[in-house]
């Protein structure tokens, strides 16, 4: 929901040459450091504005873009051709707020899909990490296209890598209670509702790195959960965090709300203990209830 400006829209040209919308918020005061914003599969960044208003505000500087095919970009809706693609587009926008910001490590927080890129990315190439912030990540969902879909996305990745398919997430109701959220989603004409074969093919193949993320440099982690989830499997991604041998981490539990938490009744909660942890994740980071 709109509020006011405080960010410049931005277009970032990644490695293939496509121009991608961003929005970025640089603090009038001192820096105190950067954070790139991944959203999810179907959403964009304006439903996580009042999140990065909240971080901008405290002096973070906030890289929200618009994944290629999605939000604001009309370009190839819907497509990726290859998780090697997805993670050089991240990379890509990492380097644009580093340039902002003046900070060589940046904070990465993904919310849903936008956690599971997040988590592959830094398994990917941690050297850029200063913390990981995933926000009910779909690293383990409980929705997913079903066994048939999967066997004719496996076919159109021989005959049609573009052809399209319904994302699996179309009620708002699984992102949140509120009226006003719900009647705001299902007027959202930004939000995407299919996407390409060759899309769910890249983003099954991230699952790989998802996989090697205890196994790489450690940061923060901050794995901050909805009590009352729908899309991705709690006790299981609590469990993949909690047999890390990460030595700081995290784990927060939004018992009253749905997936997307600050469209939920712990919004306030949740975007004050977002903005407490960037601004010192190594502090009070050993709680893994």
């Amino acid at each position: 929901m709109p509020g006011m400006a405080a960010f410049e829209d931005i277009t970032t040209r990644l490695p293939d040459g496509y121009e991608a919308y961003a929005r970025l918020w640089m603090p009038t005061g001192p820096c105190h450091g950067g954070v790139l914003y991944l959203h999810g599969i179907q959403s964009h960044c304006g439903w996580y504005e009042a999140s990065a208003r909240t971080m901008w505000a405290a002096g973070l500087a906030v890289l929200q873009p618009d994944r290629r095919g999605s939000g604001r970009n009309q370009q190839q809706r819907g497509h990726a051709e290859s998780p090697q693609q997805l993670f050089d587009d991240a990379f890509a926008t990492l380097d644009v707020i580093s340039e902002h910001c003046g900070h060589e490590r940046i904070h990465v927080l993904g919310v849903s899909w936008g956690g599971k890129l997040a988590a592959a990315m830094h398994a990917h190439d941690p050297s850029r990490t200063r913390s990981l912030t995933l926000v009910t990540p779909g690293l383990f969902p409980v929705i997913d296209v079903s066994a048939s879909e999967k066997f004719r996305i496996g076919w159109s990745m021989v005959s049609n890598p573009r052809r399209h398919f319904d994302i699996p997430l179309n009620d708002p109701a699984l992102f949140t209670a509120d009226p006003k959220w719900v009647e705001y989603l299902e007027n959202d004409p930004l939000q995407i509702h299919q996407a390409t074969a060759g899309f769910f093919l890249a983003s099954r193949r991230m699952d790989k790195a998802v996989r090697q993320l205890p196994s790489t440099e450690a940061v923060p982690l901050h794995l901050m959960l909805a009590g009352d989830e729908r899309i991705v499997d709690n006790e299981t991604t609590r469990q993949f965090v909690r047999e890390m041998n990460w030595p700081h981490r995290l784990i927060t539990t939004y018992h009253e709300s749905r997936h997307t938490l600050e469209m939920g009744p712990d919004r306030e909660r949740y975007l004050q203990d977002v903005v407490r942890w960037l601004m010192n994740p190594e502090v009070g980071a050993t709680c893994v209830r």
